[in-house]
């Protein structure tokens, strides 16, 4: 079965978690896959890099200092030494001990949850094993139906897309381009992943009507706030698209405080009761 990312199949605004619920639970592991499903979530987008022998691993940096007890390149470790790490405690003591999953285990863990997964290509050095990789991961199809790939390198999308037959690819894009439909379909795109900051209302609307999804990043609220005082005035043109059904899915690193606002602007609440099936 495959799991739609359009608005118009799913009757509700898919909200994702960036990395999970990173403002409340550590980036881009299973705890915070959970918890963004707690606060109402229906996808989260993950990271994804390569270990020493071929493994995917969900992580936003090829270096593992930032967000583990570990040092140096997930490249240059194994898999069984990258679950040796503790990659909670950098976040706060109350995760010390959750370790690093594998794109597998997210998408298992995203069956169980009834969610659909956003994965970022973050691999740098091995795109080909990469693909190799991916391929096995995701050889069923019950699996590729939760998944959409994504990355800045369209390139590695179109070509990925190529490889597993069935499989969805969005390209994300941080700048505002005079055909959007254009570029989505130069490299095959599903979708379209754009930040807030650049989106615009017509080319959501040219990008629907060509059967490509959105999905608008809308950053976390401290972000927000800086925003509004420099005038850019999100509080009244977001209610307004996501009203208009522009938006396919919203993604933020809040998960609480999106319900908030997209259940405030469309008066359709997401209540945090962690079981709503997506």
């Amino acid at each position: 079965m495959s799991h739609s990312f359009h608005l118009k199949d799913t009757g509700r605004i898919r909200l994702c978690g960036h990395r999970g619920n990173s403002l409340v639970a550590p980036e881009n592991t299973l705890a915070a896959i959970r918890a963004a499903h707690a606060e109402g979530a229906t996808s989260v987008e993950i990271d994804t890099v390569l270990s020493a022998d071929r493994q995917i691993v969900v992580l936003h940096d090829l270096l593992l200092d930032r967000t583990t007890d570990g040092k140096g390149a997930a490249r240059a470790k194994t898999l069984a030494e990258i679950k040796a790490l503790d990659a909670g405690s950098w976040f706060d003591p109350r995760f010390a001990g959750e370790r690093i999953p594998t794109l597998a285990e997210a998408i298992q863990l995203a069956h169980e949850l009834d969610m659909v997964i956003e994965v970022e290509i973050k691999e740098k050095v091995d795109l080909e094993a990469y693909y190799s990789a991916l391929a096995l991961v995701l050889a069923d199809e019950a699996d590729r139906g939760r998944v959409m790939m994504i990355s800045f390198d369209h390139t590695s999308l179109k070509e990925v897309k190529s490889r597993i037959p069935g499989l969805r690819t969005g390209g994300i894009v941080h700048e505002r381009f005079s055909d959007p439909v254009a570029v989505a379909r130069m490299s095959d795109l599903d979708e379209l992943c754009i930040d807030l900051d650049v989106f615009d209302p017509s080319h959501a609307e040219a990008l629907h009507a060509a059967g490509i999804s959105i999905r608008c990043h809308a950053y976390k609220p401290r972000t927000w706030e800086m925003a509004g005082q420099a005038g850019l005035d999100w509080d009244r043109r977001l209610p307004e698209w996501l009203r208009s059904g522009l938006i396919d899915t919203l993604s933020g690193d809040d998960v609480r405080w999106l319900a908030d606002f997209v259940g405030k602007s469309t008066g359709t609440p997401f209540p945090p009761t962690g079981h709503r099936q997506g």
